[in-house]
């Protein structure tokens, strides 16, 4: 496949707004490619560039992108950073720089998919102290090749934001479609892989391939996700229920096969070099092959810290010893998703919890298992008086879904209700804080794009401010006025007193008394709130209030 006919389906993409006629447009792209091919547009047309469960990074942010574009164009580098201000999006501008580009000219070639993918590939291979050059001058050649069209979504996939609107259901109905699998079969093959573009590749081969897909050790699944609700709601649906310890700390995934183990955050990144105290702990308490889920929180005088807590171990590269003797890390698990060879995510969570408890001799999360209303209040509230944010309540008779949020899992906390929320953009601070950014543009996912929900402005310190500064000042992606965008990467919690229809924003919803609670960088941008689910709960509000009325 030729990397223009990528572009060409690209463009159409973005002119659909119908997700249908999306799916279709992409099966039908499917059942051309080869094998080989496959994996690399399924994770080209989401976006990405490596399967979901790898914890390899491109590593070009935007000011490396912008050096490349400059050298490939030609323009000078406050040309093309004044045009991508003024367009608001990499995408288009470049390609307009690179279709005015000075004589400058490389040796120009048809790219193929699978020659830009290898390119990339390289790119994030490169390492040491000449680095920085040689990936801008890898981006630069690519560029240099690629037609305006081409450079359009060249530049965006290397800033892993794609902005064509493609969600992964939408492709997941491709491949099944394409293929003439069913698409149940397609979803659970991709949530034991963490991998969509291995499992079209399978797809491609056969609904037998796809049903012998199993999760494989050091390959991390993604983790199931809750949403809020109440134990009245839980018990009236569901009767006899599982409670336990809403935990402050970090969730984490556990790989162990012999004496070699790894350590995975929510967002799939290897952090066994930052946690060998959490490492030790869990190995010395199993002898079998195991992938464990599980959250680990910090103590001190028998009392759990805050998160931020955890999260300055999960990010620390350096002075572990150190970090070991400040902070005491405890991992509580309550999942087991492998166990000797077998995959176990489909078996019902009481079964789960039997083996889990069977195999772990230590730090199995404790569990009330009730269909009675007062028995899960007084666990409820022995969880808030022991430090914890309260109680997860799970269907006993339930898989475990990767990735997936849904009614199995309940959180019950006291505090405010709240959202994860993607940041995309800022304004700057005023008089003291003129400096930072002051303000934050927050977003929801709408099958595969980013939609608009609120400002945020509120609950922030001046430490917290500098932190988010740093965080962001190296990925913004346009200038306009006093008003900056950011490549997509960092999410906030926002609490909210709650939501109301709004003309204001894209999704049709905005957020009263917005309040910064805490970053979330142990959550991924797949992670954040869907407008189905804030669509949800503003449904679930509008009846609470009748009720009330009433």
């Amino acid at each position: 496949m030729l990397f223009m006919e990528f572009s060409r389906c690209c463009e159409q993409l973005e002119g659909i707004s119908g997700r249908l006629e999306m799916i279709d447009v992409i099966s039908r792209v499917l059942l051309g490619l080869s094998p080989e091919e496959l994996p690399v547009f399924v994770r080209f047309i989401m976006g990405r560039i490596f399967p979901d469960w790898s914890s390899q990074k491109l590593g070009i942010g935007p000011n490396l992108l912008y050096e490349a574009v400059h050298l490939a164009s030609g323009f000078k580098s406050e040309i093309v950073i004044d045009r991508i201000n003024k367009t608001g999006d990499v995408g288009k501008a470049v390609e307009e720089l690179m279709s005015k580009k000075s004589q400058i000219s490389w040796s120009h070639q048809d790219l193929e998919i699978l020659y830009v993918y290898n390119k990339l590939i390289s790119i994030s291979a490169r390492g040491g102290t000449t680095s920085q050059k040689e990936k801008i001058r890898t981006a630069m050649l690519l560029l240099g090749d690629a037609s305006p069209l081409e450079s359009r979504y060249l530049a965006r996939i290397m800033l892993e934001e794609l902005r064509i609107g493609v969600g992964e259901g939408s492709v997941r109905e491709a491949v099944a479609k394409a293929f003439a699998v069913d698409s149940a079969l397609v979803e659970h093959a991709a949530q034991a892989i963490n991998d969509l573009g291995e499992v079209a590749r399978l797809a491609k081969t056969g609904p037998a391939a796809l049903a012998d897909v199993k999760i494989t050790l050091f390959h991390p699944v993604r983790m199931m996700l809750a949403q809020q609700g109440t134990i009245a709601g839980m018990i009236e649906d569901h009767g006899m229920v599982a409670a336990e310890y809403k935990y402050d700390g970090s969730r984490f995934q556990f790989h162990k096969k012999g004496n070699d183990c790894r350590l995975y955050s929510r967002r799939l990144e290897d952090v066994t070099s930052a946690l060998p105290d959490v490492l030790s702990q869990l190995l010395s308490s199993t002898g079998h092959d195991v992938i464990l889920d599980g959250e680990v929180i910090a103590i001190k005088d028998g009392k759990p810290m805050p998160f931020q807590s955890v999260l300055r171990r999960f990010r620390r590269r350096h002075d572990i010893a150190e970090a070991q003797e400040a902070i005491e890390m405890v991992p509580n698990v309550f999942d087991i998703l492998y166990l000797d060879g077998e995959m176990l995510i489909d078996l019902p969570f009481a079964g789960r919890r039997n083996l889990l408890v069977s195999v772990l001799r230590q730090h199995v999360a404790p569990q009330v298992v009730s269909s009675d209303p007062a028995v899960i209040e007084q666990t409820y509230n022995d969880a808030l008086s022991a430090g914890h944010e309260g109680i997860m309540l799970k269907v006993t008779t339930s898989p475990y879904t990767p990735g997936q949020r849904g009614k199995n899992w309940i959180k019950i906390k006291p505090e405010v209700d709240t959202l994860d929320l993607a940041v995309i953009g800022a304004v700057w601070g005023e008089g003291k804080r003129a400096h930072v950014f002051g303000s934050f543009l927050m977003a929801c996912q709408d099958q595969g794009k980013l939609v608009p929900l609120s400002w945020v402005a509120t609950g922030f310190s001046d430490d917290q401010l500098a932190e988010v500064y740093d965080l962001l000042k190296d990925q913004v992606i346009s200038k306009s006025k006093n008003e900056v965008r950011f490549e997509p990467g960092l999410v906030f919690e926002v609490g909210y007193a709650e939501l109301q229809a709004s003309q204001t924003y894209e999704g049709g919803f905005a957020l009263r008394f917005p309040r910064f609670i805490r970053i979330r960088d142990d959550k991924d941008i797949p992670e954040i709130e869907t407008i189905e689910s804030i669509r949800d709960r503003y449904m679930s509000q509008s009846k609470s209030a009748q009720a009330y009325q009433d």
